[in-house]
């Protein structure tokens, strides 16, 4: 059987379990996760979600591979705009981001601050590093990726063959508006 992690939001309401091991886990640094970040940090008790250089840490994995343990009741999406078509989870029992959700995708990326503090996956690289304002600094711990490169995209490619091609849909939740 496959390792399991659980990992929760800030008041431990809304639980997750995770199988296995995570496709990636990287930091984007892209526009649309940043204000995603900067407008679900407004909330009243929301956690931190930006590093302190403006990325947002996720760890992905396959939608087959995680199952909601208790709370799904508080979770409720937001776009940034209607015509976004990623949409991002909060457990608004205590205001935690959970995930994002593209289109299409047979992945969530899971916030970072899900994890209990020093378990989160390391991250491997940030990710469109372009869309940074000019002056940004990046550390070189990790690869800085301008753009997500053919790496990025050949893990997910490769999870997506691992699932038959599935793509799970995720329990239907109300909507915010942020």
């Amino acid at each position: 059987m496959a390792e399991t992690t659980e990992i929760a939001c800030s008041c431990g309401r809304t639980r997750l379990e995770v199988r296995g091991k995570p496709i990636d886990s990287v930091e984007c640094c892209c526009s649309s996760c940043r204000e995603a970040a900067a407008r679900m940090q407004r909330l009243d008790g929301a956690p931190q979600v930006l590093t302190d250089h403006g990325s947002t840490p996720f760890v992905m994995y396959r939608k087959d591979r995680v199952r909601c343990l208790g709370g799904a009741a508080a979770l409720k999406t937001f776009r940034l705009s209607p015509e976004h078509a990623t949409k991002r989870a909060i457990a608004t029992c205590c205001n935690t981001p959970v995930y994002l959700e593209f289109k299409g995708g047979h992945w969530l990326s899971l916030y970072g601050g899900l994890w209990p503090e020093g378990t989160m996956p390391a991250p491997t690289m940030r990710t469109m590093a372009s869309d940074l304002p000019e002056g940004a600094v990046l550390p070189d711990d990790i690869p800085n990726a301008k753009t997500q490169n053919l790496r990025f995209f050949a893990r997910l490619f490769g999870a997506w063959v691992a699932m038959g091609f599935r793509n799970p849909k995720t329990p239907v939740t109300g909507e915010i508006n942020l």
